[in-house]
């Protein structure tokens, strides 16, 4: 199956769950989390970076950063959350039609849709 997960093995995965469970520290910058960003940090030769539940919120704090106003050019092919995010950010988003050979935005329908008040163009992969 080509969807399916790659689960690491079990032994290996228990004694971060002990380790959890023991701290009783489940979410929220708990001491497994500051040690997997310190060991990203390192990995990535970076200084910060930051963890999020889910691509969503990364997506949402993402725009949120760059404090953007007005329109957003993006793909209506692919999950409701890329919408989602453009609009909790007070934006608007714009839908540029897709490519019919692998369902990603159409580049040559970009230029078209680019107004005074787009601020940005996200592209999605739709199969990642």
């Amino acid at each position: 199956m080509v969807t399916r997960p790659a689960h690491p093995p079990m032994d290996k995965f228990q004694v971060y769950l002990d380790r959890i469970w023991h701290t009783r520290w489940l979410t929220n910058n708990g001491p497994i989390q500051q040690e997997l960003e310190r060991h990203l940090c390192d990995y990535l030769g970076v200084e910060f970076i930051s963890l999020f539940a889910n691509g969503t919120l990364a997506l949402i704090t993402a725009l949120k950063s760059l404090k953007l106003k007005g329109e957003i050019i993006t793909t209506p092919f692919t999950s409701i959350e890329t919408a989602l995010a453009i609009h909790w950010n007070q934006l608007q988003p714009v839908f540029a039609d897709i490519n019919s050979d692998d369902f990603n935005i159409d580049i040559s329908k970009i230029e078209k849709l680019i107004t005074p008040d787009t601020c940005a163009i996200l592209p999605v992969h739709i199969f990642g």
